[in-house]
């Protein structure tokens, strides 16, 4: 999946990833899990991307690292980045669950090509505003948000309206 984004935020230290671990090990404390090398080692591929990325295509980075680690522990271990705040899935138009991490970012939001599925990240602070006026109204303390605007990108529209009728 091709992805456009603003680069405005840093590569990711080692000192944040030792950070976004202490996260990751006191959820899994709380829920009594044990604390793995192969789930710090899954984190630490995560965090290194700044992708949207499927199971597999983490999986496949892992692999990289550590070739004992399975499928099943790559997805299990990104359900538990989510429920601790580390990660968020975004969903795209090919249905596939996609996670991108969450970890010292700037909120954001996607707009996505329903033809070719590339996205681009954009940031809007009248949506933040947004969010914080809803919850005011409704009486919540918002945490998050997710926002995703659906079309056609230029690069397709180019190529539809040069087909022949």
């Amino acid at each position: 999946m091709l992805q456009k984004r603003i680069d405005d935020q840093p590569s990711i230290s080692r000192e944040m990833v030792r950070e976004a671990q202490d996260i990751l090990h006191r959820h899994l404390k709380r829920v009594g899990l044990k604390q793995t090398a192969q789930r710090d080692t899954i984190l630490r591929s995560f965090l290194e991307t700044r992708d949207h990325l499927s199971t597999d295509e983490l999986h496949r980075l892992v692999q990289k690292k550590d070739a004992s680690i399975g499928y099943t522990t790559v997805y299990r271990t990104l359900k538990l980045l989510a429920e601790c705040g580390l990660a968020s899935e975004v969903a795209f138009h090919d249905g596939i669950a996609r996670y991108e991490h969450q970890y010292n970012r700037r909120s954001h939001h996607h707009m996505v090509c329903t033809e070719c599925g590339s996205s681009v990240e954009f940031f809007s602070p009248e949506v933040s505003q947004l969010e914080q006026e809803i919850g005011r109204r409704y009486h919540y303390a918002t945490t998050r948000h997710t926002f995703q605007i659906y079309g056609v990108c230029e690069d397709c529209r180019k190529k539809n309206s040069t087909r022949p009728a």
